[in-house]
């Protein structure tokens, strides 16, 4: 059921409003504001060292943000953490695990971290990892740990499903196989928030976009209606494969290539294990 404000209008699965990340004289977040709708999929699309793990990382507590404001479904994350938290589910770039426990096992234990006894099985056969419930994670393929990443984000059915980068350095196969568990996140009624540098899973997956270049959002909108846009200018592609993409729109918006730009920041703490927020 949607969450209404005292107006009646729909509350926002995510509202950032204006914020700002520094380290030092660096701004590696610039004032960036955007809303997540409930059932949507919103990608955050720009290069590494765009600030969308950064966002990401002060959305779940990992970082402070050096002001602006978070809400998750109306629960602000600064006042009102725990409430927030219990809400969000989360597969960050790099998911510390046990090595120890079987995949099953780190379910049951990442559950009681959230007070609630899940259906690891269940879980686990949701992402094609039934047959896998004894393994231990060192046993599985990349696209294996990803699946059980985004398993892991979902032990206290979360409202709101962040992930970051998810299918980096994934296979094209394991990344279609990973895009269709995303899609049916959407259909089962979550929201999720989607951070990644490639131009086709953007365009794929999302519904709307938000084009992030060195800390700040360079715009928001469909992906079909970011690339009409772009034509609109009169733009057309030298190579007829296509009128324009989201890649002609990047650079159009932030006047360079989409490249990596690789930023060094402080470590952001200690990070809880497993992939839930």
């Amino acid at each position: 059921m949607a969450t209404r404000s005292t107006n009646g209008t729909e509350v926002p699965a995510l509202a950032v409003k204006d914020l700002r990340k520094r380290y030092g004289s660096f701004e590696a977040v610039c004032g960036v504001s955007f809303e997540v709708r409930p059932g949507e999929i919103f990608g955050l699309l720009g290069p590494n060292g765009a600030g969308k793990t950064t966002t990401i990382e002060i959305v779940i507590g990992l970082r402070e943000a050096t002001s602006g404001s978070v809400a998750v479904f109306g629960a602000d994350v600064s006042r009102n953490h725990a409430l927030a938290r219990g809400m969000l589910g989360v597969q960050l770039q790099e998911s510390d695990f046990f090595d120890h426990l079987t995949l099953a096992e780190q379910l049951r234990y990442l559950g009681a971290c959230y007070g609630t006894k899940p259906d690891a099985q269940a879980l686990l056969a949701s992402v094609y990892l039934a047959d896998r419930s004894g393994w231990r994670l060192k046993q599985l393929s990349g696209g294996q740990k990803q699946r059980f990443a985004l398993a892991a984000a979902l032990v206290n059915d979360p409202r709101l499903v962040l992930l970051d980068e998810p299918s980096t350095g994934l296979d094209p196969g394991a990344r279609r196989q990973l895009w269709g568990l995303i899609r049916r996140l959407r259909e089962s009624g979550h929201t999720v928030l989607l951070s990644t540098h490639y131009m086709e899973e953007a365009e794929v997956l999302c519904d709307r976009v938000a084009i992030m270049d060195k800390g700040l959002i360079a715009a928001i909108d469909t992906p079909g209606a970011l690339v009409d846009g772009l034509l609109a200018t009169g733009f057309r592609r030298h190579e007829e494969v296509r009128e324009a993409t989201l890649e002609d729109v990047f650079l159009n918006l932030t006047g360079h290539q989409f490249e990596d730009q690789p930023i060094e920041q402080p470590a952001a703490g200690h990070r809880r294990r497993g992939g839930g927020a």
